[in-house]
């Protein structure tokens, strides 16, 4: 999931205790080209105010003007945007087409009690599946794997995966963390610093990022990892860098990687088994020298290497594939 994902269901919340009622809409299926993936969501509320994307905006604007024209008073419905989309009015510009869930939730207990298991599961470390009858009947979580596909449906119910949002934590500041953070939060990532160094926070303004004046190790050890985490570090400092490792490797983050020459990853890598007592296979977990070989040099290029290569891991494609 996206870290834009957890904030739509943190809006759906807000307006939900509010005493709003709010629509929660899901992509299903894509079909040739389109700009978000089956698990994308949407939450609006009756204002006409929405978050979230299910497209490059047309899909949105038709949704919220058919949305105050009392289009979606059923309690389940699926829409079709796009192709030959049949009562969908419009054509993406893209070619592609998309069908969508759309959920009505009132502001009663049980879809407020909904909303808060979304919202705990897309800040923790257990993946659910929601259950939704498509008569309107009801709704359910079952337990889920990472493995277990985004999206899956018959003719009486919907089953939509939700897991962790995405978070790349950044071990210590440098040069290289501006971009790296910036590039990741356009990716969807939540994006979190640790350093314990006064001087190097002060200097680090990016906006949206949390930053905490921790060693990245004592964060990472506090359970700031899971399953969909990213833990990059990128100062030449041993003292934050290698004990980001130490910690990072006994976590279930997907990627782990350090920066550094051949030589210096050599040398770490010969120290982390030495001092700080990491396996063969633990230390085939970092990523070192980190990121993909794009020859890069200036700190924006190496942060494009790097967001590259994560990218490149959470979708599942080797390095030699590429």
């Amino acid at each position: 999931m996206h870290h834009l994902d957890l904030q739509v269901i943190e809006r759906a919340l807000k307006w939900a205790n509010q005493g709003l009622t709010v629509w929660l809409c899901t992509v299903l299926k894509t079909f040739g080209s389109a700009p978000r993936e089956p698990g994308a969501m949407l939450v609006a509320c009756s204002t006409g105010d929405y978050l979230g994307s299910l497209s490059g905006g047309c899909v949105e604007e038709d949704f919220i003007a058919r949305l105050q024209k009392d289009e979606f008073n059923e309690p389940v419905q699926r829409v079709r945007y796009g192709g030959d989309a049949g009562s969908a009015n419009i054509r993406l510009p893209c070619g592609g087409s998309l069908e969508i869930l759309v959920e009505r939730l009132a502001p009663n207990t049980e879809n407020l009690t909904h909303l808060e298991v979304m919202h705990a599961t897309l800040l923790g470390r257990q993946p659910l599946t929601r259950c939704i009858a498509l008569d309107g009947s009801g709704k359910r979580f079952n337990p889920s794997k990472h493995t277990e596909p985004t999206v899956t449906f018959d003719t009486a119910s919907v089953n939509i995966r939700i897991g962790p949002a995405l978070r790349l934590i950044i071990a210590g500041i440098s040069a290289i963390s501006a971009p790296c953070a910036l590039f990741a939060q356009t990716l969807g990532f939540e994006v979190i610093v640790c350093d314990p160094r006064d001087e190097a926070r002060q200097n680090f303004a990016v906006a949206g990022v949390e930053v905490q004046a921790v060693l990245p190790s004592v964060f990472i050890a506090s359970g700031g990892c899971h399953a969909n985490t990213a833990v990059v570090a990128l100062t030449h400092d041993p003292r934050i860098d290698d004990l980001a490792m130490i910690e990072a490797v006994r976590t279930e983050a997907f990627y782990i990687g350090v920066m550094g020459s051949h030589q210096t990853s050599q040398q770490r890598a010969e120290r982390l088994q030495r001092s700080g007592g990491l396996t063969e296979t633990q230390l085939a977990r970092i990523v070192m020298p980190i990121g993909l070989n794009l020859g890069s040099k200036t700190p924006a290029e190496i942060a494009l290497a790097v967001m590259a290569d994560i990218v490149r891991l959470s979708r599942g494609k080797e390095r030699h594939a590429l």
